[in-house]
């Protein structure tokens, strides 16, 4: 298994945020929904992205890719949609991706033939019951064993889809991607009230951008017209908050970073990182198009987890290292994502001499000034791997993390940006 040693270090200098993963991986899809020619620029190949690409090539869009950017790790790509879907394998394999799951899943009901979805990880495990009972409602057909592989096989008809708001957003954006091509008009009704607005925010803006058109009822309900036609355009994906948090945080625990590439006008919900590390008294800098943050006294504080629940691995670091208490609610999804993230970083950060409790839903978090180091594992999750590297920050000793390869996962570069801004890594270290 794949380990880094880290000996503290405070981390400095300018760093280009990847491209956000949300963005891509809807950026990639409308293309191939195009009739015609799109180009997608500031693309990241992380392993999430690749299994949405490959996803859309089984699905008929023919892909090639042009390295760009000075570190021959971003891409330009260009797309050859087709908005009638063309089955070229029937078989997509999701990886551990839950983005490329659930929002391909709606698209074996335009396809026209049997579709077979296979993962790995705890993609098996995540629940897909929301598009069950769509299924089970239209008569759609599909092998309901609760895990991966799932067979697909049905049309998709236009009427009112129920979801529930409070499970993931996902799902009501797969249904976005799908529903503007069937012969008619639909309605979405969300059930409960809607967490990760942020991610449906980020979905309507870019289906807009290739030319359809989602009526939004104040969250409660969206109505989609029917036989609409996706246009291909060029897109440049911006910078991801939900990575760039890694760094805000590790400059107000000690350094100073400038994060380079980031929409300050951004609909990222992760864009909430900025607020909330100004409301734990960390020192930022906005500018046009970039956030510079340095060494900060922080303090404990109280957040609601609900709208953005990628950042609470990072936010938990954060809070460990702070004064005072800080109280992490309504983040009980966390623990079904990649892993357990809840108990994931609550051990973790506890070896490493933080007192962290692990509550249902949530995590409270007495702080100190600096932590012991020790020896952690990632839980095979990128954001738990990344989260123990800045915690290494305060440390007073080594922090070796196993599992440090799960950051392929998003931000295939994380340990090379870290050793760029002066972190000290021994990588593969076996002890």
């Amino acid at each position: 298994m794949d380990s880094v040693k880290i000996n503290p270090a405070k981390l400095n200098g300018e760093i280009h945020i990847p491209p956000s993963k949300s963005l891509s991986h809807r950026a990639i899809i409308c293309a191939g929904l195009s009739d015609g020619v799109s180009v997608i620029d500031n693309l990241m190949f992380s392993d999430d992205i690749e299994a949405t690409l490959n996803g859309m090539k089984s699905l008929g869009t023919d892909i090639q890719r042009t390295e760009i950017g000075p570190h021959q790790d971003i891409y330009c790509v260009t797309l050859k949609g087709n908005s009638k879907v063309r089955v070229m394998n029937a078989t997509i394999d999701c990886r551990e991706s839950g983005s490329t799951l659930r929002f391909l899943i709606p698209f074996a009901g335009i396809a026209g033939e049997k579709i077979t979805f296979t993962g790995r990880g705890r993609l098996s495990e995540r629940p897909l019951d929301a598009y069950y009972e769509i299924f089970d409602q239209q008569n759609i057909q599909y092998n309901n064993n609760g895990r991966l592989p799932l067979e697909v096989r049905g049309t998709l008809k236009p009427g009112t889809f129920k979801i529930k708001g409070d499970i993931s957003s996902q799902f009501i954006t797969g249904l976005m991607f799908v529903l503007p091509l069937l012969d008619g008009a639909s309605r979405i009704e969300i059930t409960t009230g809607l967490e990760s607005k942020g991610y449906v925010d980020l979905t309507i803006d870019i289906l807009k951008k290739f030319g359809i058109e989602i009526e939004n009822n104040d969250y409660t309900g969206f109505y989609i017209k029917g036989n609409q036609k996706y246009r291909s355009r060029y897109y440049r994906v911006e910078g991801d908050y939900s990575q760039a948090a890694f760094w805000i945080v590790a400059g107000s625990l000690g350094g100073r970073i400038k994060c380079i590439d980031m929409n300050t006008d951004s609909l990222q919900g992760d864009k909430a990182i900025l607020d909330i590390v100004k409301e734990m008294g960390a020192i930022l800098e906005i500018g046009e198009d970039f956030v510079k943050i340095k060494e900060s006294r922080t303090h404990g504080t109280v957040i609601d987890a609900s709208q953005y629940p990628d950042l609470v691995p990072i936010i938990a670091v954060l809070g460990a290292l702070s004064s005072g208490t800080t109280k992490i609610i309504n983040a009980e999804r966390l623990r079904i994502k990649e892993s357990d993230r809840l108990k994931a970083i609550s051990t973790e950060l506890n070896k490493l001499g933080a007192n962290v409790r692990e509550l249902e839903d949530g995590l409270i978090i007495e702080g100190k000034e600096e932590l012991k180091g020790g020896t952690v594992d990632s839980w095979n999750d990128h954001r738990i791997a990344m989260a123990l590297a800045v915690a290494s920050i305060r440390c007073t000793g080594p922090v070796i993390i196993t599992g440090s390869g799960a950051v392929k996962k998003s931000y295939p570069q994380f340990w090379r940006d870290f050793k760029k801004l002066g972190g000290k890594i021994h990588e593969r270290y076996m002890g």
